[in-house]
């Protein structure tokens, strides 16, 4: 969540298409990272039907657009002020769609020269909130997004995820007004950070690639590709220089890593390929792995074994700076409501749990909507974070606590999924949407009390670990 002037505040991504999955979900999620102490919410956005067309303006730079009379249910992240903007980030609509928005990028100089960026076009903040609500599929969200960004501009350089449950899509926007998307293969997956991804554009195969209008005329006439044949918009719109070796790629390179250990790549590489077919079918947790990562059993872990200029050399991908991570997953041959699911992760990735909640709930906890810039004993983003900063004091002590508790209640909650989806097929209606609330509520209530034990029994032990202590020798 970031604007083309901060460069070094940013976002992790990852995505997988239905063949690639071990139970033919789609998958997309993403690390939304920012401030170290930054909450944000969790609410549901009910159906609403107006009598008139609505009108949306930002509080962030002012983009307004007019909105249709009819908006859909889904849930959404925002932040927990709106002074800046609502930045709600990532949720699942009635319809079965997905969105997650967005994975900041930057456009080089040329192109931007050629397009500027539009100081009061769309930006982060408002993509979910003018977007989500409006569509009915994957596919259907790429062309409305692109449409806007087409007319009124974009203010920032971004690429978005959408989803359902047969397709998945990357969008990324270039300059002012250009974007392109491309689906990611039903059978492979991609892992995204801070860099525009998209590389050969076949203008001829409408199915997996999608385009702003006269896009091949507008490089053309600027002369921003720089290859004589081929159209590679990383190439031609994004940017290479140092930042993208030492705080991007290595972010791709690590992801890559996990799910295809056998190929050698290098963390530095700039030429490390946007779609990867993995050498096993994906789970969720394979998801959850990438995203809560930051280098582990390599030397460039910040908590590892190696040297002090290896540990600090990359940026990893779960940081204190991440505000929340989610993961939207949409399973096949299931109705909307209980079809996705809402894998979200308060806080440090690293130090969470991923609570699932469906899709179909009426309502978010009380404790995922409270939360402002100072600790909130009773806020379930400061609860997950007070615990990480616990174990962060004596992360080698503490950390195996914290991966016995987050693999008991991992263990526990895939139980509660598989128990809950037997009952919730038998239901309807509003039986239907209370249920799945009260166990998605039941999830998030395991969590938050596991964590605020573990935060009990990290404080009893470091009374003990105290400066002030004074061992006394017992020959004296």
């Amino acid at each position: 969540m970031i604007n083309q002037t901060n460069k070094y505040s940013a976002c992790t991504s990852f995505l997988a298409g239905r063949l690639a999955t071990a139970d033919g979900s789609t998958l997309i999620g993403r690390n939304e990272d920012s401030r170290a102490a930054w909450p944000k919410h969790f609410v549901v956005h009910p159906h609403r039907e107006f009598s008139e067309p609505q009108t949306f303006k930002s509080t962030d730079n002012g983009f307004t657009l007019n909105l249709s009379k009819v908006a859909a249910k889904y849930t959404a992240t925002p932040e927990w002020t709106d002074k800046f903007g609502l930045f709600e980030e990532d949720g699942i609509n009635e319809y079965g769609v997905a969105m997650s928005a967005t994975e900041s990028a930057y456009t080089n100089n040329q192109a931007l020269g050629a397009d500027p960026l539009v100081e009061n076009g769309i930006g982060e903040e408002a993509m979910v909130t003018v977007t989500l609500p409006y569509i009915k599929t994957a596919r259907e969200g790429i062309t409305y997004l692109g449409n806007i960004v087409e007319r009124y501009g974009t203010s920032e350089t971004n690429g978005i995820l959408f989803s359902d449950q047969t397709e998945v899509w990357y969008m990324e926007t270039a300059a002012g007004h250009q974007w392109v998307a491309q689906r990611i293969p039903d059978d492979a997956y991609a892992v995204v950070a801070n860099q525009l991804s998209i590389q050969e554009i076949d203008f001829d195969d409408q199915d997996n690639f999608m385009t702003v209008s006269g896009l091949k005329d507008f490089v053309n006439q600027n002369h921003l590709n720089p290859h004589r044949n081929g159209f590679n918009f990383r190439e031609i719109f994004g940017t290479n220089d140092l930042s993208d070796e030492i705080y991007n790629t290595p972010r791709v390179w690590y992801g890559q890593k996990l799910l295809n250990p056998s190929i050698d790549q290098q963390p530095q590489s700039q030429s490390l390929p946007f779609i990867r077919r993995a050498e096993k079918l994906i789970q969720v947790d394979d998801a959850e792995q990438i995203l809560n990562s930051h280098f582990q059993g390599t030397p460039f872990d910040p908590i590892g074994v190696g040297s002090k200029h290896e540990q600090t050399l990359y940026r990893p991908i779960s940081l204190a700076k991440t505000q929340e991570s989610h993961i939207l997953q949409l399973r096949p041959n299931l109705p909307p409501e209980i079809a996705g699911i809402h894998w979200l992760a308060m806080g440090v990735a690293a130090q969470s749990l991923y609570i699932p909640f469906y899709a179909g709930i009426k309502d978010t906890p009380v404790s995922y909507k409270k939360g402002s810039e100072t600790y909130q004993v009773d806020s379930a983003y400061w609860i997950y974070k007070q615990t990480g900063i616990l174990v962060d004091a004596h992360y080698l002590e503490f950390g195996p606590l914290l991966e016995d508790v987050q693999d008991k209640i991992n263990q526990q909650l895939i139980q509660n999924l598989h128990i809950s989806d037997k009952m919730a097929l038998t239901l309807d209606g509003k039986a239907l949407e209370n249920y799945l609330t009260s166990q998605s509520n039941q999830n998030a209530a395991i969590g938050l009390q596991a964590m605020q034990k573990l935060t009990a029994q990290l404080i009893t032990k470091m009374t003990d670990m105290s400066p002030l202590n004074y061992k006394q020798d017992m020959n004296l």
